[in-house]
């Protein structure tokens, strides 16, 4: 009864229907089995509806590609839905090739150029050229540390959807297994099987030396590889997209995947044609089959802009039974969302950076579609015909982290997608406004986060000490790893007193996940001032009169030596009559108190002036003050003094003694924090004269206990220690 109802509903809506200028292919979910889609599609006395081309491995085996004259609304508009359908979709073409993703030009003369062959992985009879294994981007993502740090080099099986891999790579053979190709519905993932012979001047292409390959030549538009020119040409269509335009593709990323974790098996599923295009049923089937044939992680170096219920629902599949994914990001250059980066609960979305940490200038960015970024330029890999290539793009960057994916599973080998992507997103943070979220991938601290948060501890040595001032003081500052923690530690140091520097040497330390690095922390200080002893006179001077007194026994001395010089001399009444006046002058005026005659001395003298030397000292030491009269006091003088502030202090007073003309005295002063003015005042007979002093602060460093912290800073994370110093 059903079916007569649906019947004559068919027949309007295939009359209705807009007719097609080919067959168009449609992904389509059906509650019918293969066979009873089939029959849907032909029905009794009436024109195909559609054809199955097959089923396209789901476990309900509900998943089919079929292909129809109608269009989409067509086919889902079909009254009484005679086919089953659950959900259909647009069987869309995907592409590898466009985007910015560019080799530079020129190509670097140093690229590739160490071509020595080292064992890979280390100990193995396996090899692999030097500029391949000990790349910079494997050094950045902390390949090597990660390995030797953990013990691991990859395990299980990691897929990777793409064009195919050259099985017979000497660096790739080892761990490769056969893979599938779905381009041609056939066992074996090789992508050799796109190469016709035909197209190359000489194939196999001759084997590469110094001498033909003297340099990488471009093969794509982001790639170069390591060829005779006459092959490369072929390989680049000559500057024109051709069917080889993605050609290698997939035996670079598994390079990639198997740099990152050499002893993890390799499983090629060949979805994609050497010209880049990939129906997303293929890539489907891709993923179901991996999941069912034991992948525990699936790369996948492709995007799309269109969203796909199916390839949600596939990797939905994936995530349930435990499969961790990667994908790229895309090279547009843009904050734009594609697929499969973006369905976040399935697939970590990889982004690109540069050597120095920036994002690269073709990558997508937005926190939407990337979880890490890892390194996309220039990146060393295996490319068919046993040669080796660097790449530019996306699709180099996402391997690192399926290949850092074998390494979880190498420690813990039922973690999926959740907690690798957990333990990934561990990474080193990078500028918050790149749009490249958790950062730029690191290995050490992923998988050293599988048994805690990577941090690190600060410590100090000694944490104490007793120095002088003057000296100085050396503490060993360590910085010590935990689970994994891998970057680079800026150190800082505060809290030293004045007249004291605290230093650090090295400023930044990076640790390597597992060993403690260690900087050292000088204190060094400054010997406080020395009290400046001013020159003086001494304290009680002698009284004027007495250098009189000496002045006059010289002339006497004179006289003596003239006329002990002979009797010429003697002869000389007038010179020596002469000398013999002056001493008794001079002896007369001493003993007479300097006055002849019968006038008095005057009454008293008059304050001439007060002065300091020095006139700028340090707080706690002391300056001295000279007072200076008219002339010579004929009695005792007393002056006072006073000081204009509490800094420096002074007598009350000074007596200038009888005879003399002048006075010392002591100015004493304390410490100061800031340059403080005084003025000195001295005042006698209602006379006052004033100088200035200036009082400044200690250039030593004070005696005491000061406490030093020392910071270790790392992004987001910083961790101080403090140690203690006494300065005598």
């Amino acid at each position: 009864m059903k079916r007569r109802l649906w019947l004559p509903g068919l027949l309007v809506a295939l009359l209705w229907a807009a007719p097609a200028r080919a067959d168009n292919s449609f992904i389509v979910r059906s509650t019918l089995s293969l066979q009873a889609l089939q029959t849907a599609c032909n029905p009794a006395l009436l024109a195909p509806i559609c054809t199955v081309v097959g089923g396209l491995g789901d476990p309900l085996g509900q998943l089919f590609l079929i292909t129809s004259p109608l269009d989409l609304n067509g086919l889902l508009n079909l009254v009484g839905n005679p086919l089953g359908i659950v959900d259909a979709e647009v069987n869309q073409l995907l592409n590898l090739v466009g985007g910015l993703n560019l080799v530079p030009t020129p190509i670097s003369p140093t690229l590739m150029q160490n071509r020595n062959s080292v064992p890979y992985p280390a100990g193995s009879t396996t090899t692999a050229w030097d500029s391949y294994v000990n790349q910079p981007a494997a050094s950045i993502v902390g390949v090597q540390n990660a390995q030797k740090a953990f013990n691991v080099t990859g395990n299980g099986i990691v897929a990777d959807i793409d064009t195919g891999v050259d099985p017979n790579h000497p660096a790739l053979q080892a761990v490769l297994l056969p893979g599938y190709d779905f381009t041609r519905n056939q066992p074996g993932g090789s992508e050799l099987n796109d190469v016709s012979s035909t197209d190359f001047p000489t194939y196999p292409p001759p084997s590469c030396s110094s001498t033909n390959c003297p340099s990488p030549a471009q093969v794509n538009q982001s790639t170069a590889a390591v060829l005779d020119q006459s092959t490369a040409a072929v390989l680049d269509g000559n500057g024109t997209p051709n069917k080889y335009a993605a050609f290698g593709h997939g035996t670079m990323v598994m390079g990639i995947v198997h740099l990152v974790a050499p002893t993890a098996q390799l499983l090629p599923l060949k979805a994609f044609h050497s010209d880049g295009t990939a129906a997303l049923s293929d890539i489907l089937r891709a993923i179901y089959y991996g999941v069912q044939n034991s992948a525990n992680v699936i790369n996948m170096s492709f995007d799309t802009k269109t969203s796909s219920v199916e390839l949600q629902k596939a990797l939905d599949y994936a995530n349930q039974h435990g499969v961790i994914c990667a994908a790229s990001a895309g090279n547009d250059g843009m904050q734009e969302t594609v697929y499969p980066a973006a369905l976040q609960s399935d697939v970590m979305g990889v982004a690109s950076t540069s050597d120095q940490d920036t994002r690269s200038s073709f990558s997508n960015f937005g926190n939407a579609i990337v979880w890490v970024a890892a390194p996309g330029e220039s990146i060393v890999s295996t490319y068919p015909f046993n040669t080796y290539a660097a790449g530019w793009g996306t699709s180099f960057s996402a391997p690192f982290v399926s290949g850092g994916a074998a390494l979880v599973h190498n420690l813990q080998a039922a973690m999926g997608e959740s907690g690798a992507a957990a333990a990934t997103a561990n990474a080193v943070p990078l500028d918050p406004n790149s749009g490249l979220n958790h950062g730029r991938l690191d290995l050490v601290m992923a998988l050293g986060s599988l048994s805690g948060t990577p941090d690190y501890g600060v410590s100090a040595s000694p944490a104490s000490g007793t120095i002088n001032a003057g000296q100085q003081m050396n503490f060993t500052i360590s910085a010590a790893p935990a689970h994994g923690f891998d970057q680079t530690v800026t150190w800082s140091c505060t809290g030293a007193p004045a007249g004291a520097s605290c230093a650090v040497s090295p400023v930044s330390v990076t640790l390597d996940g597992s060993n403690t690095a260690t900087t050292t922390v000088t204190l060094a200080t400054t010997a406080r001032g020395a009290i400046v002893t001013p020159l003086r006179l001494p304290r009680n001077a002698p009284p004027e009169n007495l250098w009189k007194m000496l002045a006059a026994f010289i002339a006497w001395l004179l006289v003596l030596m003239i006329c002990s010089l002979g009797r010429a001399s003697c002869r000389r009444p007038g010179l020596a009559t002469a000398a013999g006046v002056l001493a008794v002058s001079l002896f007369t005026y001493s003993c007479a108190g300097g006055y002849t005659g019968t006038n008095p001395p005057p009454a008293s003298q008059t304050l001439l002036s007060v002065a300091l030397n020095p006139s700028s000292v340090t707080g706690g030491s002391s300056s001295t003050g000279t007072v200076t009269l008219s002339g010579a006091a004929y009695s005792a003088v007393m002056v006072n003094l006073t000081s204009s502030a509490s800094a420096a202090t002074v007598p009350a007073s000074v007596t200038v003694a009888a005879g003399a003309s002048n006075a010392n005295f002591t100015v004493g002063t304390s410490a100061v924090t800031a340059s403080t003015p005084v003025t000195i005042t001295a005042s006698y007979g209602g006379a006052a004269k004033t100088t200035p002093l200036t009082v400044t602060p200690a250039t030593g460093t004070p005696a005491g206990t000061y406490t030093l912290t020392v910071t270790g800073t790392s992004g987001n994370l910083s961790h101080s220690t403090t140690v203690q110093v006494k300065v005598n």
